[in-house]
């Protein structure tokens, strides 16, 4: 079994900003699998159960700021019985151009608080896939780009990057993450 997260902030005041494309893709791979989020709450998180190839899934949107993401993770892990290493976390990536995406597994945090208090939860040892959002215009502060909403531009570009941040943890859950990364990291 599979943990998948996609890490974002609760509240209308977030919908359609850079920070929370973790819960846009989760949502979108939810819809490709004919499930609906949430199903339940559980942890501090919106969870449904779904399967992808041979593999089942919890798919989770913990219901906690970013950086506070840990808890809701940690305690979804125990519950179900997942280690960490079958944990799949999507997030916003500001070192990866808007449209790409990549996948990790293990690492630090890289200055991003919701993947620094899941570290501080569950360890180093976690897929990442990594959504590119890129960086903020020069003089723009980082915290208001990540959490500022989509330009025109990128809102033309948003549902290709979902799917091919969709792509990439079914290709985790159906060949592994070794062979996951080769594909999908030689493809950007």
């Amino acid at each position: 079994m599979f943990l998948v997260v996609g890490l974002g902030n609760p509240g209308l005041k977030y919908l359609n900003t850079r920070h929370n494309i973790g819960f846009d893709v989760v949502n979108e791979l939810a819809g490709r699998n004919c499930v609906d989020l949430p199903s339940k709450k559980k942890s501090n998180s919106l969870v449904s159960d779904v399967r992808i190839g041979d593999s089942n899934c919890i798919l989770s949107l913990p219901q906690q700021f970013m950086n506070r993401s840990g808890q809701p993770v940690a305690s979804l892990m125990g519950y179900y019985k997942i280690p960490s290493d079958r944990v799949v976390v999507v997030h916003d990536e500001l070192d990866i151009p808007f449209g790409d995406v990549r996948l990790k597994q293990q690492g630090g945090h890289g200055g991003h608080n919701g993947l620094r208090d899941i570290i501080q939860h569950i360890g180093k040892n976690f897929i990442r896939v990594r959504v590119g959002v890129g960086r903020p215009p020069k003089g723009w502060d980082t915290a208001n780009y990540v959490l500022g909403r989509w330009t025109k531009v990128e809102m033309d570009g948003l549902k290709d990057l979902k799917i091919d941040a969709c792509n990439a943890i079914e290709s985790v859950l159906t060949v592994g993450v070794l062979d996951a990364m080769q594909t999908v990291n030689a493809k950007n």
